[in-house]
């Protein structure tokens, strides 16, 4: 009998905010959040972007003032509001009226070229017979007097010019020994500890219960780090004269999410891969995950996407290729001939006339056990994930075109819930969180495909939410805050409105499809089952089925009994208390980033092998090596 791969905790960051405490969701609805939650996430947002701080408790302005929760909420909702989900791009990541712009100048001798710089884009060695002047702060005016053939930095304004961006003020570099690290990975840091403070278990109790060969770490991205800090910076110090460091180049790579969090936060001796498929990227590493958690190779792991690519380079490669929301489509499409903010805001249309998506960054974790490891641990249980479906597309005409593959993930999930919950739990207690991404092409192609799959299924009013345009295209890691919001709307019984498509577009498929540009309020005790929906570059195609925390609590009495979840809620008592205190702290700005540099490093002369095991310091249990034939 297969094991059941139960979310047990989850961390992590994007535009709407933290990923734990749902704090990140309750921002994407929250004109329909009580009083007293609305405050709450206010609060929690104020702290974590540097608005407010806490002294023993006491909210604090910037003069020491104490403030209460309802004079934050009225003194900070409108910066917040600003300052979250999609904006304009603020200039900590760059300077969208200031894109540098090399061109190729033929310099004469008896002319020379006197040209104006900013001081970060001077080459590491200035020849002795340039002149530099200081003209203003940050630039300088060069003098150059001979001949050559040179790339001279210019400037323009950025084509594309919103993101969908970490809350303002929130940075991750400050939260523990960050040099030279790519903000991806300073964000996958923050996730993964954010994740262990609250889940409300220490590791250390996890890593006593499993052999350490039995926690696995899946995790990527789809890009890399490309910001200057990993292969950003290694690809352009040759032309622009710079030197490379020694930590570009391996830093760079997609799978070092999941490197880090082995090495430096977990320790981790057990499974380890970091599965890419473009957008698709972090299903494909929750499949990876289920699968070893259902064979029974894992038992603990981790599953997670960091992604940072808002660059001026990566958003010029997609806007090159046409998949973006740029200025001059945002003003063809609404009839204008100037963008303000709130246009900005609404950039990203799912299903709505559309003319392209708008870029991300976020960093998602989630811990999965098997069911067993869950209910002895007294864990939360957030959902489980029965599977999780991936398909090519087959033959394509364009490598970015979509294909037929995502009809076989969802029919296959679909047809996997039904057999988990029955038809009617399926026809009338699910709902998708579509790709969405805000395409044209995927507004026409995925509608077709969910209204094919509901019409199959007998589903006439499927429930439809895209988070995207909330959050943006985060790459790699849009399952994840698909996936998150899931576990939002069982948590907090509100299924988001896709609030920036005021109309949908007449060319979309949706006859047995419910799509709504308002919050829906839910039964989470009749809602048993989700779809977390993925169409990547490439023919990257992925489906999850998720289960609510209702619907895995059932199917957990059905194989372990009564007495085994009255026992589980026991002891989930004292993880209950552990994880408020961390969200209490944590809405305080308080935060315990993990990053073990260099501490308890094992080089091989420590362990102890045996023909029966290896034992290995600082771990409470060996690796097994009294190994069965498995094919007999």
């Amino acid at each position: 009998m297969s094991q059941l791969p139960v979310i047990i905790g989850m961390g992590g960051i994007n535009a709407a905010g933290r990923t734990s405490g749902h704090q990140g969701f309750k921002r994407t609805l929250l004109e329909v959040l009580s009083e007293q939650e609305r405050q709450s996430t206010l609060v929690g947002l104020a702290s974590l972007m540097g608005q407010v701080q806490f002294q023993q408790g006491q909210a604090q302005d910037a003069q020491g003032r104490a403030l209460s929760a309802s004079v934050i909420a009225q003194t900070y909702a409108d910066y917040i509001q600003a300052h979250t989900l999609i904006r304009r791009i603020e200039p900590h990541l760059f300077d969208v009226n200031a894109i540098p712009a090399a061109r190729l100048a033929k310099l004469k001798a008896e002319q020379g070229l006197k040209v104006r710089v900013r001081k970060r884009q001077l080459p590491d060695h200035i020849p002795a017979n340039w002149q530099v002047r200081d003209v203003e702060k940050g630039e300088v005016e060069l003098w150059i007097p001979e001949a050559l053939d040179a790339l001279l930095p210019d400037q323009r304004q950025a084509l594309v010019q919103a993101a969908g961006q970490l809350p303002t003020g929130f940075d991750p570099s400050r939260l523990y020994r960050s040099a030279h690290h790519p903000r991806g990975l300073q964000m996958a840091i923050f996730a993964a500890s954010d994740l262990l403070g609250s889940c409300g278990i220490p590791w250390e109790a996890i890593q006593a219960r499993v052999n350490p060969d039995q926690i696995g770490v899946y995790a990527s991205n789809s890009i890399g780090q490309l910001d200057q800090e990993g292969w950003g910076g290694l690809l352009q110090s040759f032309i622009s004269g710079k030197r490379a460091t020694a930590k570009q180049m391996p830093l760079g790579y997609g799978q070092m999410t999941a490197d880090f969090i082995n090495a430096y936060v977990l320790g981790n001796l057990g499974m380890t891969g970091g599965t890419l498929g473009a957008c698709a990227s972090f299903l494909y590493n929750l499949q990876a995950a289920v699968r070893d958690i259902r064979s029974g190779r894992c038992r603990a792991a981790f599953v997670g996407s960091a992604d940072a690519p808002v660059t001026p380079e990566i958003i010029e490669g997609f806007r090159a290729m046409g998949a973006l929301a740029d200025d001059a489509s945002l003003l063809a499409l609404d009839g204008k001939t100037q963008l303000a903010d709130d246009d900005y805001r609404r950039a990203c249309r799912p299903f709505a006339p559309n003319c392209g998506f708008t870029i991300a960054e976020a960093a998602h974790f989630i811990l999965l056990t098997d069911d067993s490891l869950a209910l002895e641990l007294g864990a939360h249980i957030h959902a489980a994930v029965p599977d999780v479906f991936v398909n090519a597309d087959g033959f394509k005409r364009s490598i970015s075109a979509p294909g037929i593959g995502n009809y076989l993930t969802l029919a296959k999930a679909a047809a996997l819930g039904r057999t988990l919950v029955g038809e009617q739990g399926l026809r009338h207690g699910s709902f998708v969180h579509a790709h969405g991404t805000s395409t044209p092409k995927n507004r026409v192609t995925e509608s077709h495909v969910i209204n094919e799959v509901a019409k199959a299924f007998g589903i006439t009013d499927w429930p439809v939410a895209a988070v995207k345009c909330f959050v943006g295209h985060s790459q790699g890691s849009a399952g994840a805050d698909q996936l998150v919001s899931a576990l939002g709307t069982w948590a907090q019984a509100w299924l988001p409105g896709i609030r920036t498509s005021t109309q949908f577009a007449d060319d979309i498929y949706d006859s047995n499809l419910k799509l709504s540009d308002q919050h829906t309020q839910i039964d989470p005790a009749k809602t048993p089952l989700a779809f977390i929906n993925a169409k990547g570059f490439g023919g990257n195609n992925a489906t999850a089925l998720l289960l609510s925390p209702q619907a895995t609590q059932d199917l957990l009495a059905q194989r372990h009994g009564q007495a085994a979840l009255k026992q589980h809620a026991q002891t989930h008592e004292n993880v209950a208390a552990q994880t408020q205190a961390y969200l209490q702290a944590a809405d305080q700005g308080e935060f315990k980033t993990l990053y073990h540099f260099g501490e308890s490093v094992l080089e091989g002369p420590e362990l102890v092998i045996t023909e029966n095991e290896i034992q290995i310091p600082g771990y409470a249990r060996s690796v097994d090596l009294k190994l069965e034939n498995p094919f007999l």
